[in-house]
């Protein structure tokens, strides 16, 4: 029991160091400099980053190190179309179920993060826009209420953090992120699940465009 808690602990502790820039995404690391910075044992570091490996934040390379998951488009591509899954069907479900009293309170968060970019954007409104950003993918996913589905979805938010570490924060983004978010909310909040659907393959798109990435619709 107690090495199990350790290498949770461990485990934690590695996924910490990813989801705060730490250890940055396409970044070689080895081991012992993983045990360095989390201070615990050799032993449940080594189980944590076969778990890290599982759910795709790392990968290990004999002889080599631990490579960190890597900002290539495949990758990005790969996660952003993942979210796009949750996010449709998430959506269609609130629109038809009409569950929308906790989105009409994050569609105002949407339009004040909106005003005060047009007036000045500050680092502080910057990272406030990724959390209203974020909250809104987390609504759609939980509106799944699938435990299977939820758990897919944070490992894949995982990812999608430590990819977007490896990149400056994009002030140009937020306002038009804001305004496809809007329109998926509004289209949930009216009923319309394919317009709902639809706005969410929008924002993928636009998303995809600001990553550089080839849109796959």
């Amino acid at each position: 029991m107690k090495d199990i808690l350790l290498a949770d602990q461990a485990f934690q502790a590695v996924r910490g160091l990813l989801l705060d820039g730490s250890v940055r995404a396409g970044q070689l690391v080895s081991v012992a400099e993983l045990v360095e910075a989390t201070g615990l044992p050799l032993a449940p570091v080594r189980e944590a980053v076969k778990h890290a490996e599982s759910v795709g934040l790392m990968q290990i390379l004999p002889r080599r190190g631990i490579l960190v998951i890597e900002p290539v488009p495949q990758t990005v591509l790969a996660c952003f179309n993942l979210r796009y899954l949750f996010d449709q069907e998430g959506a269609r479900l609130l629109a038809l179920h009409q569950q929308v009293d906790a989105l009409a309170a994050l569609r105002q968060q949407h339009v004040d993060v909106r005003q005060q970019a047009a007036r000045e954007i500050t680092p502080e409104l910057q990272h406030r826009a990724i959390e209203v950003d974020w909250q809104l993918h987390q609504s759609l996913a939980q509106a799944l209420d699938n435990p299977l589905a939820i758990k897919a979805y944070t490992n894949n938010l995982d990812r999608i953090i430590v990819l977007q570490r490896s990149r400056r924060l994009l002030p140009e983004r937020i306002i038009p992120a804001m305004d496809e978010h809007m329109k998926i909310i509004d289209a949930v909040l009216d009923g319309q699940a394919e317009e709902a659907m639809q706005a969410v393959r929008d924002h993928l798109s636009g998303t995809l465009r600001w990553w550089g990435v080839l849109n796959a619709f």
